[in-house]
């Protein structure tokens, strides 16, 4: 009888917590066992998420092992201080002008004193803990993933203590070339703190895994052994729709932080919608996640007003109905070139749908290719509003056609137990160095 091998997991993100940062392991836990390896997973007892999804509880097997200690985060505090600080324990800052006297200082507190984050508190006890369970109970491989980066030093902590053991360093978005990074307001000390434990991690890992192909090669530039392997979809949750909606349905969804504001697209919008009666009529915009206030205020201030639809935060299965009921969906990033790597993991499950994507962010991005290389739709950059307006134009003609489904192609190869099968190939390969 084969005997599987074993593989510690340390996460901070687990069910209940909600939004994109727990899926990729909840689903990786869940397909490992049928390929010959064991999860366990390592998660705090008592986080401070700032999203709640209940119905992933439904991917967690109940044979899957779990170890829990408590941790001490300083969360409760800081909300109480401003309300606001809620959006930043989610990687959301208000910029600018937006910024209040509060936020500066929080955002100033975070970055300098909690390095490399808010979590560092739980990164000792762990260590010290996980020490004494592994001796009793070893594993061929530990996986760390992070944000929050102080996972990856709880990584690197094991990862001298039992040196012979796999690591592999998970990195779900980059740490100092993150977008916001620039907006932590740190001081040279704290700038060079974070990169040089940043290193360390590099150094130490056996593997450094990415989400998208820009990050690991900005890692194997930083010295680490990096390797690519994407977020993706689970087919058991998709169902695509066949039938014509009677509005044309744009949806965005997920969390839209200022950052991230795609205000070429309201313009060319407002346009279309005086220019075009037929397309007032028939459009609606409509908003599944968490939306900042001020886009909301804007938006709502705007032509676009009666078309709008605030559908506030959802179950990942309701949003994922939501994707399949929508004729166009909208993806954004960063418009800085440095995220030009940053591939949002909702973009897989928008590809499974089989409606057409539009996409906002730098010129180069990994989002471009994946569309290009699928067929499902385009990408737009943020000055951009000719090409835009025809896109979303020629996608309405489609859609009074009775033809509202991109004509995807090759996405097999981003559903989640295919991805398990890459993770596995990695874990195979380098235990039996």
């Amino acid at each position: 009888m084969k005997t599987n091998k074993k593989v510690l997991i340390i996460t901070y993100y687990w069910p209940p917590a909600g939004g994109p940062g727990v899926q990729r392991w909840l689903k990786f836990a869940k397909y490992l066992p049928q390929i010959n390896w064991e999860p366990i997973i390592y998660t705090p007892e008592n986080p401070s998420y700032p999203l709640l999804d209940e119905s992933l509880h439904a991917d967690v097997s109940p044979d899957l092992k779990m170890i829990k200690t408590k941790i001490w985060e300083p969360y409760q505090l800081a909300e109480k201080l401003n309300k606001s600080n809620k959006k930043f324990k989610a990687g959301q800052f208000d910029v600018g002008e937006n910024q209040s006297w509060k936020s500066k200082l929080s955002i100033w507190v975070r970055g300098n004193f909690f390095i490399p984050d808010a979590r560092v508190f739980w990164v000792k006890p762990s260590i010290s803990f996980l020490k004494k369970y592994l001796k009793d109970h070893p594993v061929d491989a530990i996986i760390t993933t992070g944000p929050p980066h102080s996972m990856h030093l709880i990584g690197l902590g094991l990862k001298k203590a039992f040196p012979k053991t796999t690591w592999i360093a998970d990195f779900r978005d980059p740490w100092t070339e993150i977008s916001y990074y620039k907006h932590l307001k740190l001081t040279s000390w704290a700038d060079n703190k974070h990169r040089k434990l940043e290193k360390e991690v590099f150094k130490n890992a056996n593997i450094t895994l990415a989400t998208s192909y820009k990050d690991a090669e900005n890692f194997q530039r930083e010295g680490a052994n990096a390797a690519t392997i994407t977020n993706g979809y689970d087919k058991e949750n998709l169902i695509p729709r066949r039938e014509k909606n009677s509005k044309f349905i744009l949806s965005y969804i997920g969390v839209l932080e200022q950052l991230r504001n795609p205000e070429n697209l309201w313009q060319v919008l407002e346009k279309i919608y005086r220019e075009r009666p037929d397309f007032a009529h028939d459009f609606e915009l409509r908003f599944v996640g968490r939306l900042d206030e001020k886009i909301k205020e804007n938006i709502s201030a705007s032509a676009l007003k009666d078309s709008l639809q605030f559908l506030g935060y959802l179950p990942h299965s309701d949003s994922v109905k939501e994707m399949e009921k929508a004729d166009l969906l909208l993806i954004t990033n960063f418009p800085n070139q440095e995220s030009a790597g940053i591939i949002p993991g909702k973009v897989f499950e928008y590809l499974a749908s089989l409606n057409p994507i539009l996409s906002i962010g730098p010129k180069d991005a990994d989002v471009e290719k994946i569309l290009q290389e699928t067929q499902a739709g385009k990408h737009f950059l943020y000055d951009n509003h000719k090409d835009l307006e025809a896109f979303i134009l020629q996608t309405y003609e489609l859609w009074k056609l009775g033809s509202p489904h991109s004509q995807a192609e090759n996405i097999e190869q981003y559903s989640r137990k295919k991805l398990t099968e890459k993770l596995v190939q990695l874990l195979d390969s380098s235990i039996s160095q």
